[in-house]
């Protein structure tokens, strides 16, 4: 059996070279000065750059070191989800490679975790040195998922979060999900979510990896947190409900138009003649659908396969 760790690091990397040996010896400074036990597992996600080598060689001198690293490039939330199912510690932290996030918050952080009993602690970057491109849509994205969540947190994209070790073993991270970690928690039943100021720096080597693609995809990754959470293991109960109250509002237009036309206007026009007809229509074969969508999700659902098959071309 391994040996058990006060605190795991997690870090994905993609084209980081620069800057790991220095984030590496500033874990290492903290943790030394707080006397943790620690490991730090650096997860390449399939970079092109030299960041495998620096964590070989990060690994052949400390042995607090991990590595994983991805065949090609799969995203954050693999080189997450991979870290996640790896760790030791008592308490995980995630953070990015780039030198924004302070390894100087992890104490504060451990604590809040160990004393406080809060099962995730996420970072909020108050003040923050990104452009106005990325600020704005930021803040749009959590104040939408403060209000389809029902967590309140000023800052659900931060890389800097701590966990309970059985919270990362509980959650499925896939596709785009590293935005929304806490909710997923929550779903999970780890309702103990706060958050703590942390400080965010400036970039100091290369460039940010997030593209445009980031504005279309954050909404989209947010709708299907709020409904996995809520429905993933009974879809049914959505889009049975859904295409139950269709097809009998659509029925019920029918039933009444053809009570009017037999009982009290024998001399109307018929009622494949009016337009009333072909709404009831329309939602009756809607209903039918959404019920039959529901039927074939509860049926997927029960014999779904495990989707994080990722290819890894080395490890430590």
């Amino acid at each position: 059996m391994e040996d058990q760790k006060d605190i795991s690091v997690v870090v994905p990397l993609y084209n980081e070279d620069e800057s790991l040996p220095e984030l590496h010896a500033w874990i290492v400074r903290v943790m030394q000065a707080n006397n943790f036990t620690y490991e730090v597992v650096f997860v390449d996600d399939g970079s092109k750059d030299k960041s495998w080598q620096i964590v070989e060689e990060l690994s052949a001198k400390d042995t607090n070191v991990r590595g994983i690293k991805f065949q090609r490039n799969y995203g954050k939330s693999a080189a997450l989800q991979k870290g996640f199912e790896a760790v030791q510690g008592d308490v995980v932290i995630t953070m990015d490679a780039d030198l924004q996030d302070s390894p100087d918050e992890i104490p504060e952080l451990y604590r809040m975790i160990m004393e406080e009993d809060w099962d995730v602690v996420s970072g909020w970057k108050k003040k923050r040195y990104d452009p106005l491109s990325k600020t704005i849509p930021t803040k749009l994205y959590n104040w939408a998922a403060r209000k389809l969540t029902g967590i309140y947190l000023h800052d659900f994209n931060c890389g800097l979060k701590a966990y309970k070790k059985a919270v990362v073993k509980s959650i499925e991270v896939y596709g785009d999900m590293h935005r929304y970690i806490p909710p997923l928690a929550k779903y999970a039943g780890f309702t103990k979510i706060t958050e703590k100021v942390v400080e965010h720096r400036a970039r100091k080597y290369g460039t940010t990896k997030f593209g445009l693609n980031r504005f279309l995809n954050g909404p989209l990754d947010l709708l299907s947190v709020v409904f996995m959470g809520k429905f993933g293991k009974k879809p049914m109960h959505f889009f049975g409900a859904l295409g139950t109250l269709m097809f009998t509002v659509g029925f019920g237009l029918v039933f009444y138009m053809i009570l009017i036309k037999l009982f009290f206007n024998t001399g109307a026009r018929l009622i494949s003649e009016r337009t009333e007809f072909y709404i009831a229509l329309t939602a009756m074969i809607m209903g039918g659908q959404f019920f039959l969508a529901g039927f074939i999700a509860e049926l997927s659902s029960r014999n779904a396969v495990n989707r994080n098959v990722y290819l890894i071309e080395k490890e430590l």
